[in-house]
């Protein structure tokens, strides 16, 4: 790929000059930078980005809308848009939910000034590519003091018939004491197994004294390697609750991050894993206290099944002068195979005096005595074990804020237990 290519990508889409311009000087970094560093976790021969922008060809499979309901609702294949649901009175409010070309008609200053703002397009390697590359995008924008009752919900589809690789962006803006519930998907889509990756980023700005409750329940398929990168960037009084169940089938490397820019600001991560065959997913979930009386909290149980590998990285940093800040974390795994491996990090990084952190890690087998009084009860063994797994994840799910998030997460982890 030369930056010709991308500047003439740039110009078919229409974009203004600033975008093209960063995405040119995201290329030129590309090579300088290094690759994120995911602890314990060898992902360096992967396939995350070939060099290639194109938009996805006509859609091979459309995903069923019958069950879809009324709320405010954005689905794509790639990078083409399907359905844009918006109500009336939200759209008069100013409300943004759409795809960035249709978006920079509208706001298209608040754009430029956010987008990057929390994810920098020079902080690593995948980064870069992601800046550079990204072919598909989706804006969510809600203007201050906007409450919006319903969730709102963003449906993205990975083709299983194209090798176009899946470059995803996705902005969501939450202007000052606006509040909002929002559903993310990604799932890919067909019965075809292509062989390419994803780089997927999603920011997250949360002005002062906005509320967000993001909850994501990710289902990309074998055939992908995935990066993945979500990062709020949280204002004064900010809060944003994280509830991310991965239940995909290739392999992943993740970041989930909460930058607490802002006096008050409270950020609370709950993340939910599932491994099987020989899969590998390497997540590290970070919080990094900047503001005083600041608030970060990390909960993540994973379940591992047959050679799968999953390794917890959970990172709390308080920076010089968060005073009052407080930084917890937990993370534990439950395997199921003698033949998986986990790792369960704790890493605290505390450069202030006046503030509370801890950390709690474990990694383990099923009890054998739960198994053989469960299994004396007259259950079998794969009924017991999807038991024991509801039981474990049980205790971050009910975590979970939204009663149709858990129910959903609980019937995905089912439908995934009953594939082995």
């Amino acid at each position: 790929m030369t930056k010709e290519q991308i500047q003439t990508f740039s110009q078919l889409q229409a974009e203004p000059a600033w975008l093209t311009e960063r995405r040119l000087n995201a290329f030129e970094q590309i090579d300088q930078l290094e690759l994120p560093v995911i602890e314990r976790v060898k992902f360096h021969r992967w396939n995350l980005g070939d060099g290639t922008i194109s938009e996805n060809g006509a859609v091979s499979t459309v995903p069923d809308f019958t069950a879809l309901g009324d709320n405010p609702k954005l689905v794509q294949v790639g990078s083409q848009t399907l359905l844009e649901q918006l109500p009336a009175n939200l759209a008069e409010q100013g409300v943004v939910f759409t795809d960035f070309a249709s978006a920079l008609e509208v706001i298209p200053h608040i754009l430029e000034q956010y987008l990057g703002a929390a994810i920098a397009f020079d902080e690593h390697k995948l980064a870069a590519y992601n800046a550079a590359y990204f072919n598909a995008s989706a804006v969510l924008y809600v203007p201050d003091n906007v409450e919006i009752d319903q969730p709102v919900e963003g449906i993205f589809y990975q083709d299983s018939t194209s090798s176009v690789p899946f470059n995803k962006r996705v902005l969501i803006i939450a202007g000052k004491n606006s509040k909002l519930n929002y559903l993310e998907r990604f799932e890919s889509l067909g019965d075809g197994a292509v062989e390419t990756s994803a780089n997927i980023a999603v920011e997250v700005i949360a002005l002062a004294g906005s509320q967000i409750k993001f909850a994501a329940i990710d289902r990309l398929g074998k055939h992908l390697s995935t990066y993945m990168s979500r990062r709020g960037n949280l204002g004064q009084d900010a809060t944003i609750d994280w509830a991310l169940g991965l239940m995909n089938e290739g392999n992943l490397v993740a970041d989930f991050d909460s930058d607490l820019k802002g006096n008050g600001s409270h950020a609370n991560l709950k993340v939910v894993a599932l491994s099987s065959g020989r899969q590998v997913q390497g997540v590290d979930t970070r919080v990094t206290n900047y503001g005083h009386n600041s608030v970060g909290h990390i909960l993540q149980h994973g379940v591992i099944l047959e050679r799968g590998t999953l390794t917890f990285n959970g990172i709390g940093h308080i920076i010089r002068g968060a005073k009052g800040a407080d930084a917890q974390q937990e993370s534990r795994v439950l395997m199921l195979s003698d033949k998986a491996r986990s790792d369960a990090n704790p890493i605290l990084l505390i450069d202030e005096n006046e503030v509370t952190a801890g950390h709690a890690a474990s990694i383990g087998q099923v009890d054998p005595e739960d198994m053989y009084y469960l299994m004396s009860r007259g259950l079998d063994l794969a009924t017991a074990e999807r038991l024991v797994i509801r039981g474990f994840l049980g205790s971050v799910i009910t975590e979970i804020p939204v009663k149709e998030v858990r129910e959903e997460l609980i019937a995905v982890i089912e439908e995934k237990l009953a594939k082995r």
